[in-house]
């Protein structure tokens, strides 16, 4: 399948590389490459090896948009995040070169990306300090490394059943580049290294932000684009999606362990990313989170476990009923059959977590909790979480 979007030429340069140990064994030396957007070509001496045809991603990503490799049965597809944006962050002004000539503080900056006109598919990388481990456009090495190093701790795209987009290399870009670049900014000047994340994704549909076409904004693109085109498929893609979106709201249990002198317990948890904006779906329904920067290992002390873990199912719990309640109404809309909205949730719901070793149901009348086992086997490290009231 390719994926669809607005088209984007990027320019590649050979990049000094950092490679994912489970990726080691694998022939990559063709992505030890960075690229870059037209407008910043001449801030470096050297020709570029050539362009490569992507689509726009999000507000600083570009995908390509033929598959790759293959993980977990699904076509992946290249996905680097770094690579500028079109966008003023203060403004809706276009990005481009004569604007960023603008805000540069170094003369021989303003002078090359005055050389030429702005174009319509300018972008910049900027030296901005944004989200303070990140340039605005670009991308910095301290997140990177955070997502880099998640997915060292995967098996591939699975972190005890919670589903990633791993990242599979960092490249850096030239030192003499980050200079020049942290020259344009507006405020803030970022002070770290500039890199760019090289990933496999499995697709370009997000829950609701941050693309073109989402669950939320358009479910029956989303049905065509992945050949929904009967009832069971369409039944089979929402299981799917339930059975990945229980993990990514337990990822703390499932990856919790008890700290050095047993007084707290350590797992990851969320910080500034969200399921609606910061996961893509597979074209099978799997829930895949994808912006990985912002999972980080925490620690909280053995008393708040229980309040750790219900805040964390709550963080997404109304993104997953939101995506889930939209797959089913397209799902009715196509092919009829529509059932009792708590039946039929709770029918999948079980289908989605019988193999889970973390998760049980436990069904007392009408009143369903989901029994939420931790990594760290101590029953009074588990949580009882009310699913469905009666």
């Amino acid at each position: 399948m390719t994926l669809p979007g607005l088209p984007l030429e990027l320019w590649e340069y050979p990049a000094v590389t950092r490679t994912n140990r489970r990726f080691r064994d694998t022939s990559l030396t063709a992505w030890d490459r960075i690229f870059l957007p037209g407008a910043l070509r001449d801030l470096l001496p050297e020709p570029p090896l050539g362009p490569r045809r992507f689509i726009e991603d999000d507000n600083r990503s570009a995908i390509v948009p033929e598959p790759v490799a293959e993980l977990d049965g699904l076509p992946f597809y290249l996905s680097v995040k770094g690579v500028g944006s079109s966008i003023d962050p203060y403004s809706w002004r276009p990005l481009d070169r004569w604007y960023g000539a603008e805000l540069s503080r170094d003369p021989e900056v303003r002078t090359a990306l005055r050389r030429r006109p702005p174009g319509a598919d300018d972008r910049l990388i900027t030296g901005e300090r944004w989200l303070r481990g990140s340039p605005y456009g670009g991308q910095g090495a301290e997140h990177a490394e955070i997502a880099l190093a998640l997915s060292e701790r995967a098996d591939l795209t699975s972190l005890a059943g919670f589903r990633i987009a791993p990242v599979v290399k960092v490249a850096e870009l030239p030192t003499r580049l980050s200079d020049q670049l942290r020259s344009i900014r507006w405020y803030r000047a970022y002070p770290g290294r500039f890199v760019q994340e090289l990933r496999l994704v499995p697709s370009n549909v997000r829950v609701y932000f941050h693309a073109r076409t989402t669950v939320g904004t358009a479910i029956g693109e989303v049905f065509d684009r992945f050949g929904l085109v009967r009832e069971e498929l369409a039944t089979a893609f929402q299981a799917r999606f339930l059975a990945s979106a229980a993990p990514l709201l337990t990822l703390f249990a499932r990856t919790m362990r008890a700290g050095p002198d047993g007084s707290d317990c350590r797992g990851i948890d969320f910080l500034d990313v969200w399921l609606d904006k910061d996961a893509v779906l597979a074209p099978d329904g799997t829930a895949y989170f994808v912006d990985l920067e912002g999972l980080e290992e925490v620690a909280v002390p053995r008393s708040a476990v229980h309040e750790k873990l219900e805040d964390q199912i709550f963080r997404s719990l109304y993104e997953v009923t939101f995506a889930y309640e939209q797959i089913e109404a397209e799902r009715v809309r196509r092919f009829g059959a529509p059932e009792p909205r708590r039946e039929r949730f709770l029918r999948l719901f079980r289908r989605a977590v019988a193999a889970d070793p973390f998760l049980r149901l436990r069904e007392d009348g009408p009143s369903v909790a989901l029994e939420v086992r931790t990594k760290v086997d101590e029953p009074t490290l588990h949580l009882d979480f009310p699913l469905l009231d009666p």
